[in-house]
């Protein structure tokens, strides 16, 4: 092992501080560092240091702090949408599956008594004539399907409203 430095050791050493290797130098220069093992060593490790040192500015580009809170306030907002959203849906399915069955069990009785509703719908045209007291509670219940629908129609709403109002404070 020798302790002797090279004499252009330190003309190297200052053309690789300064950034010029390998534009600025001689030939004569690059012929000597090809040869030499300390100035061939000098240059591999400064110019790996350089580069891992180029890569890590590069890839250290942080945000501002501002823009950095902002996109964590967003996805907040958007987990609490998302949160929020799954009981509404789940709500809105049973609401059609409630809905579903009420309309099944309207055609099964239809069926069952001879799809009279066909008859009514030939007389709607003659019907549509404004009767406003056919809107009040006595003329309701004297009817005779009105009951029928009705009275599902507001049990399905009450048990909707008990599940969305359940569903809403569930999370709280």
């Amino acid at each position: 092992m020798t302790f002797s430095r090279c004499s252009r050791e330190k003309e190297v050493a200052e053309l690789l501080a300064l950034g010029h290797w390998p534009q600025a130098c001689t030939q004569e220069l690059l012929g000597h560092v090809s040869a030499c093992r300390d100035c061939g060593d000098l240059v591999l490790v400064s110019m790996a240091f350089q580069s891992a040192r180029a890569d890590a500015a590069s890839i250290a580009h942080v945000s501002s702090p501002g823009a950095l809170w902002w996109r964590a306030q967003l996805r907040r907002r958007n987990a609490a949408v998302e949160r929020v959203g799954k009981p509404l849906l789940g709500a809105q399915i049973f609401a059609l599956a409630v809905n579903l069955l009420v309309v099944a069990g309207f055609l099964v009785w239809q069926a069952k008594s001879g799809l009279q509703w066909l008859t009514w719908l030939e007389q709607l045209p003659q019907s549509l004539a404004l009767h406003l007291e056919v809107l009040w509670p006595s003329a309701l219940f004297n009817s005779g399907w009105s009951i029928m629908v009705l009275l599902p129609a507001l049990a399905t709403l009450a048990l909707l409203s008990g599940v969305v109002v359940y569903l809403a404070f569930e999370r709280q």
